[in-house]
């Protein structure tokens, strides 16, 4: 049995951080997860090779801070491309643990070519035309009444079946 040393950590722990985070800047209650005890486990209506996805991100970004919609037929994003290649995906100024992980591959918090490969594999059945962009505020009144909202809204008139969370 050969023995693997860890040189850092395999995972983030984003509820010790957002604790720390809280409590360093001077807040007097730490973050509070949202949770919604009363929304029902609902099983998927039909087989996922036969559900229409919707993506929803926080990556991608406009600078007036609202939840939007952007057709899912841009230009795909090459395996190789980094975030500098591709318009739009810059994720610099955005909140997200800089010191745990990185954004270079824009696939991995856009990932519609991965869901087009799902998709001609017969695993999905379709992706939604557009997908859906939130914006990394720490605002639970904002999402809940606001955004949320907003987006089920979009992904009603769009007929989603299942709905794809990727937060940065």
């Amino acid at each position: 049995m050969t023995e693997t040393r860890r040189t850092h950590r395999s995972h983030v722990s984003y509820i010790d951080k957002s604790r720390e985070y809280y409590a360093a800047h001077g807040y007097e209650q730490p973050y509070r997860w949202a949770a919604n005890d009363e929304a029902p486990f609902t099983p998927l209506p039909k087989p996922l090779s036969e559900c229409k996805v919707g993506l929803v991100t926080t990556a991608y970004f406009l600078p007036d801070g609202f939840v939007y919609r952007v057709p899912s037929d841009l230009p795909r994003i090459p395996a190789t491309a980094t975030k500098g290649q591709i318009d739009n995906l810059d994720t610099s100024h955005l909140s997200w643990a800089k010191d745990e992980t990185h954004t270079d591959d824009p696939n991995s918090f856009l990932p519609l070519t991965q869901l087009e490969r799902l998709v001609d594999e017969g695993r999905l059945g379709s992706l939604s035309e557009r997908f859906y962009c939130l914006p990394t505020q720490f605002s639970h009144r904002q999402t809940q009444r606001r955004d949320a909202p907003q987006i089920l809204e979009w992904m009603e008139e769009d007929d989603v079946d299942v709905a794809l969370l990727v937060p940065l």
